[in-house]
């Protein structure tokens, strides 16, 4: 993209706190915010809960029990617009390169257009382009992934990758399971850790498993250890790298990348890749989600695809106050930076979702976890919250002690479904009243002389209702998260969609991993140093004595 272009791009950028609205929003804290209580306001305001309901495309939130009013919200979107948000929603539609440390368009959305070209006649060539090959990556994905569906041979599938190539995949296929297919399992290895995958391979039959290789460049450390150690196994067990022969490496090993060289060079010849403008926590939707379509198959990828389509459409036409990654975003902004509330609690009431926030703890921490805005200056606040969790009913028995009655304010998001699985259906309205009741016990709280047995109430928290949990609804909240994270970002100024904080440990590690085998400690701090030392000998250094 030419520097003008990009110069266009970052005009359109202001920070949010070199706004009038980030100022008149923190008198208004002052005045009213910090001290708000929802009781009061639904006692003051019978219509608050449809004031502070959203339906979006197969998601209804709830967002009444937060410490929000009309008069909070509407300097939010002040800000919202004076941060020029609309703006930077529409460059990362048109393609803009608004990664701009890495000079990268972000174009995940494009992965969900049901047909290209996006924007039709009027799209520019890069995007038409962009959306054919888009389409032609995804049929051929799609049609391999039935055949492997079909192929009786295959019982286990093993998907081999880290970050954004396991986190996604692994929710998406844990979160739809009851849609497996019969007779094949789909496992996922990212830890390198050889305890992850050498009990797996135990289980597992070399004639019987399929190998996917998930890493854009093909050189990712932790996946290329695990590949290495599946394909010795494999040719161990009986498998060859000869093409012809009754085993061969290639009908059982498949690479998910753009390096098709790479791939080659280990012994595979089928390969599906995507695109630079593909982040890894946002690639669930490529060819990166093959285990997807080979665990649900070809039509509910499509479903899944189509449901976070829908939430793009609602994103990206609704006007901002009826937008919902947009409110959501902006309630961020307004208890991380305000209320200072420093986390933020995932509590899905469906067992289908147990590693939804793993995955967000990903897309937001990685994308949001920054404290320089995009020309690299310091920022003056904080960003991203941490984002953790558990599914209820399980999290009520662990960390809900705290939520109820810590010093800490934690906004919890509760994630509801109106219908449940398929198993022990009569279960099902336990599980929601639950979550019914949790939300209700943090609001309102109980009085009691007696300080072990008093709820202070007024803690704030969100309900993201959904019909049932299926491909549509899976894909619709999962993009309803990314938009309201490239909301957040936006205003914050910085870029989502980076995540230089990776590179470092890695690039030391490669540095410490021959020097554990060597000994060799020159020029190392002291305690990594004094550890390399007690590693290796495995007895206790003495400790040199305080002066």
């Amino acid at each position: 993209m030419p520097a003008l272009e990009q110069d266009i791009f970052r005009d359109q950028r202001t920070r949010c706190d070199h706004t009038p609205a980030w100022v008149a929003l923190q008198a208004h804290f002052e005045a009213t915010g910090r001290h708000f209580d929802v009781r009061g306001a639904f006692a003051a305001d019978p219509a608050r809960y449809r004031a502070f309901s959203q339906e979006a495309p197969h998601v209804f939130a709830d967002l009444s029990r937060n410490r929000i009013d009309h008069a909070t919200e509407a300097l939010l979107l002040d800000l919202a617009r004076q941060c020029g948000l609309e703006q930077q929603r529409q460059a990362m539609w048109m393609g803009e390169p608004i990664n701009t440390t890495e000079q990268r368009a972000v174009l995940h959305h494009l992965l969900r257009q049901p047909v290209p070209p996006l924007g039709g006649a009027d799209a520019a060539p890069f995007i038409a382009q962009a959306g054919r090959d888009v389409h032609r990556t995804l049929q051929a994905m799609l049609s391999y992934a039935d055949s492997v569906r079909q192929d009786a041979r295959i019982t286990d599938i093993v998907s081999i990758g880290i970050g954004g190539s396991g986190l996604g995949p692994s929710m998406a296929v844990t979160a739809l399971e009851e849609h497996w297919q019969a007779g094949q399992r789909v496992h996922f290895v990212s830890n390198v850790d050889g305890m992850e995958l050498g009990s797996l391979l135990r289980r597992l039959r070399p004639e019987s498993t399929l190998f996917l290789i998930a890493s854009k460049t093909f050189t990712t450390a932790e996946t290329m250890v695990n590949a290495h150690a599946a394909r010795d196994w494999f040719l161990a067990h009986g498998g060859s790298t000869d093409t012809n022969a009754d085993l061969p490496l290639a009908r059982h090993f498949v690479a998910l990348s753009t390096n098709v060289d790479a791939a080659r060079g280990f012994g595979i010849t089928t390969t599906f890749g995507f695109w630079d403008w593909v982040g890894g926590r946002f690639s669930l939707w490529s060819a990166i989600g093959l285990p997807i379509a080979i665990a649900v198959g070809s039509k509910m990828f499509q479903q899944l695809l189509a449901g976070a389509h829908a939430m793009d459409e609602h994103f990206y036409t609704a006007p901002l106050e009826h937008n919902l990654p947009v409110r959501l975003g902006l309630l961020d902004i307004w208890y991380r930076n305000f209320h200072g509330f420093s986390s933020r609690c995932i509590a899905p009431y469906s067992h289908g979702l147990r590693r939804l926030s793993a995955y967000l703890q990903q897309l937001e921490m990685e994308s949001n976890g920054k404290g320089v805005d995009w020309r690299g200056q310091a920022l003056p606040y904080a960003t991203s919250p941490v984002v953790w969790g558990e599914p209820g009913t399980n999290g009520q028995h662990a960390f809900f002690q705290m939520i109820h009655q810590g010093k800490d304010i934690i906004p919890v998001e509760f994630i509801v479904l109106r219908q449940g699985g398929r198993d022990l259906p009569e279960q099902h309205s336990r599980l929601v009243a639950n979550a019914l009741a949790q939300a209700q016990a943090l609001m309102l709280g109980r009085d009691s002389a007696c300080g072990h047995r008093h709820f202070s109430g007024n803690r704030p928290s969100t309900v993201l209702l959904l019909e049932r949990l299926n491909a549509t609804s899976l894909g619709a909240l999962l993009a309803l998260y990314e938009h309201r994270v490239f909301v957040s970002g936006s205003l914050w100024g910085i870029n989502s969609f980076d995540q230089w904080g990776v590179e470092l440990g890695k690039q030391l590690a490669s540095n410490l991993e021959p020097r554990l085998a060597s000994g060799d400690a020159q020029g190392l701090d002291g305690a990594t140093a004094g550890l390399l030392r007690r590693l290796r000998s495995g007895q206790q250094q003495p400790c040199e004595p305080l002066p």
